[in-house]
């Protein structure tokens, strides 16, 4: 592992040069992997650079206590008391950076939400999770952009879909993936019974243009009139646009700008998110569950997480996380749920890295 950790300094010092280089400033493309690649290992390698003084440190100590008077003896036993306590909390830090970053963390994200289980009461819960996270990014200061929806008749969506812009998106909103169940009295129900019903959250990275190439050739694009609320000229006009992806089969439907060419831009982002998650999923199995996977069937008993109206709890079945402040969730507190599943995987990670030094 000390190795590993060497030729990460060996690689930080030559980005530095890299980053010195002319050539490498005036290709910005370039200078910006660079700068990116060069700030994602700085804190590690200046943890393994204090961590290898320290180590140096408690060689000196050592070899005062085997060579020096009894002043200075009584001197470097506190001194390598210290320096213990220091190498250990420097390999727990080292740990914890040696952990591979996911390298979508940092990217906008788009979250696709769909009714589950439920009918009109599912379409509903499923506005309500629209409104729980779009106040989440709020807070954060992260822009939300609708890309897509299709309302239901009882109010809330069949389906709706939006982008979160912001740095570090994605790091926040990966866990939400799967299926979320609601159980509460609807508004129509008229005996006070309890009903059970459920939605689907599918998370992507947005894809970079640089990473994704969709050859037009194997693009299928079919404009029509829009059907949903939107007013007069969305309704008069064909705006709505469905792109399909003829070698993946993949189809994304965009209706909800007036413009034709907003809806068509939408639409390619949405495709392109997906197109990216097909590559990620495809190189890394393990590291990245197939969609079908990741959001179920939308079955009440496929679920990560329970909103429990009645006793107003939330609980998380991932990690047996259970809070008593389902209103404040609903409004977008949802801190508490993201920052403990964030640490409880961060755990699993350690614990296989538990052999590193």
């Amino acid at each position: 592992m000390f190795d590993k950790l060497l030729g990460v300094e060996e690689r930080f010092i030559k980005l530095e040069q890299l980053l010195s280089d002319p050539d490498v400033v005036r290709d910005q493309s370039k200078y910006q992997k660079y700068l990116k690649e060069h700030a994602g290992i700085a804190e590690l390698v200046e943890t393994f650079r204090t961590y290898r003084k320290t180590l140096e440190d408690i060689e000196d100590s050592k070899l005062l206590l085997e060579e020096g008077d009894s002043d200075l003896k009584d001197l470097a036993l506190d001194e390598l008391k210290s320096l213990d306590d220091r190498k250990e909390e420097l390999e727990a830090n080292l740990k914890k950076l040696l952990i591979p970053k996911d390298p979508n963390d940092d990217r906008s994200v788009i979250v696709e939400i769909r009714a589950g289980t439920g009918g009109d009461e599912a379409a509903i819960f499923a506005g309500d999770l629209l409104r729980m996270y779009s106040r989440y990014a709020e807070r954060r200061n992260w822009k939300v952009e609708m890309m897509d929806s299709s309302l239901s008749e009882a109010g809330g969506f069949k389906e709706v879909i939006i982008m979160i812009k912001g740095v570090g998106a994605y790091s926040a909103f990966k866990f939400e993936s799967g299926t979320h169940r609601v159980q509460r009295v609807p508004a129509t129900e008229s005996q006070g019974r309890i009903h059970t019903s459920a939605a689907t959250v599918a998370v992507l990275p947005e894809a970079e243009d640089v990473e994704v190439h969709v050859d037009p050739g194997d693009l299928r694009v079919d404009v029509y009139r829009s059907s949903g609320a939107g007013g007069q000229h969305v309704n008069t006009t064909d705006s709505a646009v469905r792109i399909t992806h003829l070698p993946t089969g993949t189809v994304v439907t965009c209706q909800d700008e007036r413009s034709q060419i907003k809806n068509r831009a939408k639409a390619m982002s949405i495709l392109k998110a997906r197109i990216l998650d097909k590559m990620n999923r495809d190189a890394n199995a393990s590291r990245s569950q197939a969609r079908k996977d990741q959001v179920g069937s939308g079955d009440r008993s496929e679920r990560i997480r329970t909103y429990n109206y009645p006793q107003g709890r939330v609980t998380d079945h991932r990690i047996g996380l259970t809070l008593y402040k389902l209103e404040m969730v609903m409004e977008g507190d949802v801190d508490e749920i993201i920052e403990s599943l964030a640490a409880y995987y961060q755990a699993q990670a350690l614990q296989e890295n538990e052999t590193a030094f």
